[in-house]
């Protein structure tokens, strides 16, 4: 099916342009013309009250509409989360499991699997976030099952996930860096977080080839005069990336709005979101606008994409085109999946957002439907 969609303004993942149509034929974006000089064949779609812009993605999420991953491990918790996603205007998504027992991990990539089997949509892989982490910094994260990575576990994971597991979440300073090299070489990203790491730890393990850290400020050792720890590190390096909670509770705005300053192009968005799910190893309780554990611990956000980058907008004085950027094209390059999502341009998937005046989501256009 060939249609041309023709809004008011297309936000290319690049550039704002207007007075043009993106041409999609049979789910992939066939270029971006003139509104008069759209080709016969095509059906058009006019849509000249709207912005039409790359649908988000979500390196960072954990559930959705009730269903925790980590809680169900199951395709239909997949499912709604794909659902959950899809409500703010996020097409792609890395779903997110806690730190716990390996075995869970292991029945999570075969549930991932399964999920890609029978056609499920949306999901990019599996992200684990631990259990390599810093008890110290471990946030909300169950302390037993922590644990520092020996290689014949970590090759294990590798071999088992193969294809599957596509980000991890580690503390540096708890890993050898023969651990790190590993992970890298089977081109999984590694992330740096819920981390006490030193400034000097940090920032060699960066050089080492870590090319992000996770939700930046939020369980990592904070920048200070004396001691830049982390913060300070993934500040001062020139290529690492970072992930940042948008909603006002895990980071303050001030903080988003000092860090974007300081990091431009290496900051993106995350939700970090969970559900309300009273069973399991992970209770999570909602609180108005995010969710604990019951003792009141910090435990997950319940952003969307799309408020996150209304929240950079309105409340962290981000431009649009940028705060678009940092919920579609830099989480898409970090993975290395940029020509495919994250930007409008020939050969792209055409996944794309449908915005009103207001940043209110209209219609959300998956494979050009």
């Amino acid at each position: 099916m060939s249609i041309a969609f023709a809004p008011r303004e297309i936000f290319t993942g690049h550039e704002i342009v207007t007075g043009k149509a993106v041409l999609v034929k049979d789910g992939v974006v066939a270029g971006i013309v003139e509104k008069d000089k759209i080709p016969a064949g095509y059906r058009i779609k006019d849509l000249d009250t709207y912005m039409l812009a790359p649908a988000f993605i979500d390196l960072q999420i954990y559930g959705g509409n009730g269903k925790l991953f980590s809680a169900e491990l199951t395709t239909e918790a997949l499912e709604a989360t794909y659902e959950y996603c899809m409500q703010g205007g996020c097409t792609q998504f890395m779903v997110t499991m806690a730190t716990n027992s390996i075995e869970k991990f292991l029945k999570g990539i075969e549930v991932v699997r399964e999920y890609w089997a029978t056609g499920g949509k949306g999901l990019l892989g599996l992200h684990l976030e631990g259990p390599y982490i810093n008890p110290i910094k471990k946030g909300a994260h169950i302390e037993k099952f922590i644990k520092q990575p020996t290689i014949d576990e970590v090759n294990m994971l590798v071999q088992k996930g193969k294809g599957v597991i596509k980000m991890m979440t580690l503390a540096p300073e708890q890993c050898d860096p023969a651990i790190i090299e590993l992970l890298i070489k089977h081109k999984i990203v590694v992330s740096a977080g819920h981390s006490n790491a030193t400034y000097e730890e940090a920032i060699n393990s960066f050089y080492a080839g870590i090319p992000a850290a996770t939700h930046l400020f939020n369980a990592m050792s904070p920048l200070q005069g004396r001691q830049p720890g982390m913060v300070g590190a993934i500040y001062d390096h020139n290529e690492v990336a970072s992930s940042v909670v948008c909603d006002g509770i895990h980071v303050d705005f001030a903080s988003v709005r000092i860090s974007k300053k300081i990091l431009g192009e290496r900051l993106f968005f995350i939700t970090d979101a969970v559900t309300e799910v009273l069973h399991g190893e992970y209770v999570h309780v909602l609180k108005e606008d995010h969710y604990t554990l019951p003792n009141g611990t910090l435990s997950g956000s319940a952003l969307t994409m799309l408020k996150c980058v209304v929240n950079a907008v309105e409340k962290a004085g981000i431009p649009l085109p940028e705060a678009l950027r940092m919920a579609s094209l830099y989480p898409a390059k970090l993975i290395g999946i940029e020509k495919k999502y994250g930007s409008i341009q020939t050969g792209s998937a055409a996944d794309f957002v449908l915005l009103d005046d207001q940043l209110q989501l209209q219609q959300l256009v998956i494979e050009g439907e």
